[in-house]
């Protein structure tokens, strides 16, 4: 049998009671744990090992963990960093990932919150380092009009370089505003055709009975107002490319037209019975499902099955990590410079608030999001109050555990699902319910030793004095307080 791959974590936490119920979590999962108590020593074993990924806890005796993050960010270590601490307050979540934290776990957390979120994370290590063999082969933060080096991204660029020389059509789908159009241009200037013309034709915004008109051009009398023969996109893309944006919008008698032209390279213009050949490569492209719309009866089989040789899917904002940041910096200093005003950075709150948010319109509706700030304000930062609507009233998700009940797997009582703040509400509303929230989760220390302890026995099939040896207390202390608690 292969040997499963082995994940190395660096376990950062000076709670030893703690650290022996995080480790029982991880055992049996092909992890291998490393547990350092002092921020010190985690510094040490950090320059002198390679680790998939870091549990940080940020109170640690001798400094802030926040010092190990910047540590690990200057170096450019490629390690993927989780905070586990007790502090969630919105300044420290925002430190922490500003200085690179992926994730934020409030104490206590449960197993499958710990793997769950390990998995993600160190799924993401994976691609990263695959990037990292291609980072010579593609300018990682702006190719071809796109702006943005996540890993989604990264393959949506690879994938453009392969196709470029290619003469197969290329389907290209994505929510609307994700850049499809800027996808197609990408494709015809990578590929040998980017001396030609580049022609793009959006489907649904022409009326339907001139839209074949538009693709395979006309002779003088073919309709009312066809006064002199024209050629359409087709023929002027000639030697180049013809897009096609919303191509599930053509109606089927003209997608019959449209399989023709593909199948034979050659078009006839309307109110003629001259037939053209024309070498043009096909791009298309939708923001609908299109084997969907091929189900649904809109859209042709066979011309699915001839268009969608090489798909490429695009991304929407929110799956794009730091890429909403990258593209709004470039917005700002470009509006900044064309308004001539004096904006040159957001600040974190206003970052947060950017990188958080869904972006229901993509890169679109983050556009015209810094064109209206730009435009409306002035300053060297942008701040909160800048945004229009909807960010306006819009407030980040902190995920708080509610911690009043114990893991469901080790003491048979039922955990809820975490609860997620991510209610609109003013920075004063948002801190006073925090502090509501705190006070009724944070739990007495004795009802978490117990737990450590009773979590510790169950691990070692009952045997008190082995599980009094990782706890590092006597077994009589054990003895005692289970007593105690009988009493109680």
């Amino acid at each position: 049998m292969p040997v499963p791959d082995i994940t190395r974590v660096l376990l950062i936490e000076d709670d030893i009671s703690m650290a022996a119920v995080y480790r029982s979590y991880l055992t049996g999962n092909a992890y291998q744990v490393q547990h350092e108590k002092t921020g010190q020593d985690a510094l040490s074993a950090i320059a002198t090992n390679n680790f998939d990924a870091i549990l940080l806890d940020l109170t640690l005796p001798d400094m802030n963990g926040l010092e190990i993050l910047k540590h690990i960010k200057a170096q450019e270590l490629l390690v993927e960093v989780i905070v586990t601490t007790g502090d969630c307050s919105m300044n420290t979540a925002i430190e922490a990932m500003q200085l690179g934290a992926k994730d934020y776990l409030v104490k206590p957390f449960t197993k499958d919150r710990l793997l769950t979120t390990l998995d993600n994370t160190l799924e993401n290590h994976k691609l990263k380092q695959i990037v990292e063999t291609y980072r010579e082969e593609i300018d990682r933060n702006n190719f071809c009009g796109f702006i943005g080096s996540s890993l989604s991204m990264q393959r949506v660029y690879q994938v453009i370089d392969s196709a470029a020389s290619s003469r197969a059509t290329i389907f290209i789908t994505g929510e609307s505003g994700t850049g499809k159009e800027v996808c197609a241009e990408a494709v015809h200037q990578r590929s040998d055709r980017n001396k030609a013309a580049f022609i793009a034709l959006n489907c649904s915004a022409i009326p339907k009975d001139l839209i074949e008109s538009e693709i395979f051009g006309h002779v003088k009398g073919a309709f009312t107002g066809a006064v002199s023969d024209r050629d359409g996109a087709a023929s002027a893309a000639k030697g180049g490319t013809l897009f096609l944006d919303e191509i599930c919008e053509m109606e089927l008698s003209l997608q019959s037209k449209l399989l023709r032209f593909l199948q034979t390279g050659t078009l006839q213009k309307v109110g003629s019975n001259k037939t053209e050949k024309v070498d043009v490569r096909i791009l298309c492209a939708s923001n609908k499902d299109p084997m969907a719309e091929v189900q649904a009866g809109n859209f042709r089989e066979d011309l699915y099955y001839r268009l969608h040789v090489l798909p490429i899917h695009l991304p929407p904002l929110r799956e794009r990590e730091n890429d909403i940041i990258e593209i709004s910096r470039s917005f700002l200093e470009q509006y900044t410079k064309e308004e001539g005003k004096d904006f040159c950075s957001f600040d974190t709150e206003t970052e947060l608030i950017l990188s958080n948010y869904d972006w229901p319109g993509n890169v679109r509706q983050l556009q015209n999001v810094i064109r209206n700030i730009v435009v409306l304000n002035n300053g060297e930062s942008v701040t909160p109050h800048m945004l229009p609507a909807p960010l306006d009233n819009y407030t980040p998700a902190i995920q708080v555990r509610p911690t009043h009940v114990i893991n469901q797997e080790h003491t048979g009582f039922s955990t809820p699902r975490s609860t997620s703040m991510h209610e609109r509400h003013s920075p004063v509303e948002v801190q006073q319910r925090m502090q509501d929230k705190l006070a009724t989760i944070i739990r007495p220390i004795a009802d978490i030793e117990r737990e450590a302890i009773e979590h510790a026995i169950d691990l070692c099939g009952g045997n008190i004095p082995t599980a009094a040896h990782y706890l590092q207390i006597s077994a009589a202390t054990i003895y005692r307080k289970r007593n105690s608690w009988k009493d109680s």
